[in-house]
């Protein structure tokens, strides 16, 4: 608070201290050399000078403070405790300014919701069509029709992941934690990704204790492992390789381990520290063109929300290995 306070009147100081060493000199070179009344007239201009920066400190003494120490919340920074001209104008042009950006803040936040309602009722919408597109295809076996419906799987993938992202802002009000089979939740994401997997010429291994148990959601581990499973059909296709999804106890037995390996590419060591960020495609997803760089992106989210842990290993030309850590 001293700091500022003397930082802003320095350039007054050395003006007064200017001002008074003028005055000397015109009475100096006016023939008035008497020292004693000189120095005392220069004490009583310091002394004058010095009673107003006191009341200068002291009736703004509550503003240079507000303005040296951090503020923890919007409110604090408006706060208002001055009488004097300057800080009472200057905190009513804030108040001014914090209403104008909650007011916008506000129009944000329901632009954003209307937004997300609007995405979800969507998403809900395309998958009606979709599911008749589906039923049609199931009825004949020709290479046309499992075609099409490998594609409107791909469709409904993308559909899924376009409406848990959305969910993924208000994640703590659709969070429920439960025990969760996950010999029983891998075979649902298996069977979900059944077609890819023959198509992309891929297969599964699955090493699970039926009786193996978590504690976590069962709705987005469901989508976690979608994703991960997506992922690694998608970067080991037409390599007739197979994809391990294991479970198993850490040797402390103090945490269970799920780990989904694949044979496919791997990841490039240029590309490791920057699979979990947002819309980062690598050097992978820019050859296969497929990648939205959001899958990892929302695993690692979704992981970090439930509190679970998330590693990856990647080796290229020789697979990748995710494990998630409950």
């Amino acid at each position: 608070m001293n700091k500022l306070f003397w930082r802003e009147h320095v350039p007054l100081i050395l003006f007064t201290l200017v001002q008074l060493l003028v005055v000397l000199l015109v009475f100096w070179y006016d023939g008035y050399d008497d020292p004693v009344t000189a120095a005392y007239a220069v004490l009583l201009g310091l002394s004058v000078f010095g009673g107003y920066l006191a009341y200068r400190f002291y009736s703004h003494r509550a503003f240079y403070e507000r303005l040296s120490q951090p503020i923890h919340s919007l409110e604090e920074s408006i706060k208002r405790h001055e009488s004097s001209p300057l800080p009472e104008a200057l905190g009513e042009r804030m108040e001014e300014q914090y209403r104008q950006y909650r007011n916008m803040l506000e129009e944000w936040e329901r632009q954003r919701r209307e937004h997300l309602i609007f995405m979800n009722r969507w998403v809900h919408q395309m998958k009606t069509p979709l599911s008749v597109i589906e039923m049609i295809t199931q009825e004949d076996d020709n290479e046309a029709f499992r075609s099409i419906s490998e594609e409107s799987d791909r469709i409904r993938r993308g559909l899924d992941m376009v409406l848990y992202m959305s969910r993924l802002e208000t994640f703590e009000q659709d969070f429920s934690v439960e025990q969760v089979e996950l010999y029983r939740l891998v075979v649902d994401a298996v069977n979900e990704n059944k077609r890819y997997f023959i198509h992309s010429h891929v297969y599964p291994e699955l090493r699970i204790d039926p009786e193996l148990t978590v504690e976590s959601d069962a709705k987005w581990l469901y989508f976690v492992m979608l994703q991960l499973l997506s992922n690694a059909i998608k970067y080991s296709a037409g390599s007739g390789g197979k994809v391990r999804i294991a479970a198993s106890r850490t040797e402390d037995g103090r945490h269970v381990m799920l780990e989904v390996a694949d044979q496919g590419i791997g990841i490039p060591k240029s590309d490791m520290n920057r699979v979990f960020d947002p819309f980062y495609t690598g050097e992978n997803g820019r050859q296969l063109k497929e990648s939205t760089g959001m899958g990892l992106y929302l695993v690692a989210e979704v992981v970090r929300k439930m509190n679970h842990r998330i590693e990856l290993e990647s080796e290229p030309g020789a697979g990748t290995t995710v494990r998630l850590l409950f």
